[in-house]
C-alpha cells in the first residue's frame, strides 16, 4: 500500500520542520581552523561541521519522528521515547542468562524459544527492579500485539552487540512480568543499508540475533510501519523535502561567507 499524497506531504512536513528545529538549536564550532577556512571557505567548513551535527543524533532528530507519522497509518497505538516497568523476575533474569551463555558458546538465536522459556519464568522468583534504556519506537496493532524498536545507527559498534540482545530479551521479560499473556515483540532497527545493493551482514557475522525476528534493515523496517512501497515512497519525500529547503539551508549558510 503506496502512501497517499496527503500523507506523503504530511511526512515531508515532518521531516522539513525536523530540519529547522536542528537549524534553530544548531551552534557551529567556534574552533579557529584558518587552513581549512582558506582552502574551503567557512560557509562549507559550517556546513560540514552541521552534517556531522546532524549525523550524531539523525535518529532522535529525523528518524524517529519520520517513524512515528509513518507507523500511525497503520498501528493504533504509536509512541517514541517509551518508558518500560521496572519489574523483572529473578527466574527470567536466570533464564536471560542462560541464554546468553548459550549464544556466547555458538548457539543459535531463537526468539521464539526465548520468549517461550522467559515467558515460563516471568513470574517465578523475587521481582527485582530493572531500569532500562528507554524504547525508540513502541507500536501496538489492532490485534493488541506490541513491537519494541531499538533504532541504532546504519554501522552500530558490534562491540556492544551482547548489551543489545541482552536489552531485548529483558524488554521481553519486562513486558511479561507485567502480564504474562502479552503477546510482544523486541527488534533492532536500521533504518537504511549502508551495503546495497548487498545484503545487510553486519550482525549475521556474530551470531546474536534472529535475524527473521529480532532485525529489520530499511524496506523492512519502514514497510512494516507504513506498508507496502513505504519505504521508497519515503525516500521520496525526504528528496522532496530537501528540494523545498534548499533555498533556507543556502541562505543559512551563506551568513558564514563574509
Amino acid at each position: 500500500m503506496a502512501l497517499s499524497s496527503e500523507q506523503k506531504r504530511h511526512i515531508q512536513n515532518v521531516i522539513k520542520n525536523c530540519l529547522r528545529s536542528k537549524f534553530d538549536k544548531y551552534k557551529p564550532e567556534s574552533n579557529n581552523m584558518p587552513f581549512h577556512y582558506r582552502l574551503l571557505g567557512k560557509d562549507r567548513m559550517a556546513l560540514y561541521s552541521f552534517i556531522h551535527s546532524l549525523n550524531t543524533s539523525f535518529g532522535i532528530s529525523i528518524f524517529e519522528p519520520v517513524a512515528v507519522e509513518l507507523a500511525k497509518i497503520r498501528f493504533k497505538k504509536v509512541e517514541a521515547q517509551y518508558r518500560l516497568k521496572t519489574k523483572i523476575s529473578e527466574q527470567a533474569q536466570s533464564a536471560i542468562q542462560q541464554i546468553m551463555n548459550n549464544l556466547t558458546t555458538g548457539g543459535d538465536p531463537d526468539k521464539i524459544a526465548e520468549t517461550k522459556m522467559i515467558r515460563a519464568a516471568c513470574k517465578k522468583g523475587q521481582l527485582n527492579e530493572l531500569k532500562t534504556v528507554k524504547i525508540d519506537l513502541f507500536v501496538e496493532d489492532d490485534n493488541g500485539e506490541i513491537f519494541l524498536f531499538d533504532l541504532k545507527t546504519a554501522k552500530p559498534n558490534i562491540s556492544n552487540f551482547k548489551d543489545f540482545k541482552r536489552t531485548l530479551l529483558e524488554w521481553v521479560a519486562i513486558v511479561l512480568a507485567a502480564n504474562p499473556k502479552e503477546k510482544v515483540n523486541t527488534l533492532i532497527a536500521i533504518p537504511y543499508n549502508p551495503y546495497e545493493p548487498k545484503p545487510y551482514q553486519r550482525w549475521t557475522l556474530k551470531g546474536m540475533l534472529d535475524i527473521k525476528n529480532e532485525l529489520k534493515v530499511a524496506d523492512e523496517f519502514w514497510n512494516f510501519l507504513g506498508g507496502d512501497g513505504a519505504y521508497n515512497d519515503l525516500l521520496d519525500c525526504f528528496e522532496n523535502a530537501g528540494i523545498e529547503l534548499r533555498p533556507e539551508i543556502d541562505d543559512y549558510f551563506s551568513k558564514y561567507r563574509k
